[in-house]
């Protein structure tokens, strides 16, 4: 059974990454008080791979995950892609569809449910824009993907 609202992995990735800097201060609080590790970054490209190793890297350098452990950078990995599909409603393309992003990024990482059994589980966030590579020509977007530790 997860844990209380407040506890849900997903909403506080979701809630991290659509936060502004002077929200964020009640937010990352509450994240600490779970002992729950965290990131948050942006990027932006027509290149998926570019987004991928963003993502990968902010975790890796906020010790999010363990870049020495293959099961940590799979399981972020398989978050991001996940997330990536909300984005792009399920074709994760980019630039060979002539489209553009600018993302916000959060990852968290921690133990949504009561049992501690379950383990930990890491969340990606997206919440930027999408559309073609014309300012003004995109419009919102957000993704999530969650995988188990």
């Amino acid at each position: 059974m997860l844990k209380q609202a407040k506890s849900r992995i997903g909403r506080n990735a979701v809630l991290l990454a659509m936060s502004e800097e002077e929200e964020e201060t009640g937010l990352t609080a509450h994240l600490d008080a779970l002992q729950w590790r965290y990131c948050k970054g942006k990027v932006g490209s027509m290149d998926l791979q570019k987004i991928v190793s963003s993502i990968e890297t902010a975790a890796k350098r906020n010790q999010v995950v363990n870049g020495e452990l293959y099961r940590e950078m799979h399981a972020l990995y398989h978050a991001v892609v996940e997330a990536m599909q909300g984005v792009t409603r399920g074709q994760v393309e980019l630039g060979d569809l002539m489209r553009t992003v600018g993302l916000r990024f959060a990852v968290v990482r921690g133990t949504p449910y009561e049992n501690e059994a379950e383990g930990e589980w890491i969340a990606v966030a997206l919440y930027g824009t999408i559309g073609a590579p014309i300012r003004g020509l995109e419009h919102e977007t957000i993704g999530l993907g969650i995988n188990h530790m």
